[in-house]
């Protein structure tokens, strides 16, 4: 018996880093997968990927930055399978601005897909849960940078600050209905989109993992099936009752002095 056999799960921004990661581990798991991008060739690839490992999958293009699109990604997996039982908002901005040099239209892109997009794919999920007086679990994916962060993600911290109070507003309004809504906070991780925003924009070479590894205390980046592996602990009964935690998933300890 898998943790989530016969669940359906929606993975947002599924179709590569951790999003995908979680994916593969929902589908190793029992569960029905549909996840969401923007572009076409990495989501089909992974359902490709997932129905080559005997996994029933599906790719939805969509938007997210999009409300509408983020709400209709929702509703084409309940026509297809008929409910949605998880749901895993992993998709994220990370693009660079400090509170001097964010524009206004960096600081709405932010909003648009780190906090907006959850927001409006949450209220379809549990509007679908709550309609079928049936019990479900969403994880958010956020980020330890909430607590601070760094002065060159300014906008990211801000949107991403919003999505820790959603998580625990929307747990508490819908814990009588059954929804276990959790979020959890991961540190620096190896990914592809890390891997280009560490090019992109501290122009970092090839080697960056392993440089960066040296520095931690771990020796390594946090890992997106690691992370994956916890993700579908929460989105299982095996996590029991809980519901508005925001698990700190880094190794660096908050608050912790040299």
């Amino acid at each position: 018996m898998g943790l989530l056999d016969e669940k359906v799960v929606l993975v947002n921004g599924g179709s590569q880093g951790v999003g995908a990661a979680i994916a593969r581990a929902a589908v190793r798991e029992g569960a029905v997968v549909a996840v969401t991008g923007r572009r076409t060739g990495p989501g089909e690839a992974l359902v490709a990927e997932l129905a080559a490992a005997g996994g029933k999958a599906l790719f939805v293009r969509a938007d997210l930055s999009d409300a509408e699109q983020a709400k209709a990604s929702v509703a084409e997996v309940v026509d297809t399978y008929g409910r949605v039982d998880c749901l895993v908002n992993s998709a994220g901005l990370t693009s660079r601005g400090t509170l001097l040099d964010t524009t206004p239209e960096l600081f709405d892109q932010h909003i648009a897909i780190n906090l907006k997009a959850p927001f409006f794919a949450m209220q379809a999920a549990v509007q679908d849960m709550v309609a079928r007086k049936a019990p479900g679990t969403i994880v958010n994916i956020i980020t330890s940078s909430a607590h601070g962060g760094q002065p060159f993600l300014a906008p990211y911290v801000s949107a991403k600050a919003g999505l820790i109070g959603l998580t625990r507003n929307a747990a508490h309004a819908h814990r009588w209905d059954r929804v276990r809504i959790n979020g959890l906070n991961i540190g620096w991780t190896a990914t592809e989109g890390e891997d280009a925003t560490q090019k992109a924009f501290h122009g970092a070479g090839d080697d960056w993992r392993e440089s960066a590894a040296a520095t931690l205390p771990m020796g390594k980046l946090g890992q997106p099936d690691e992370i994956a592996d916890f993700v579908v602990f929460l989105l299982s009964e095996r996590s029991g009752v809980v519901t508005g935690s925001v698990v700190d998933w880094d190794q660096n300890v908050l608050g912790g002095l040299d």
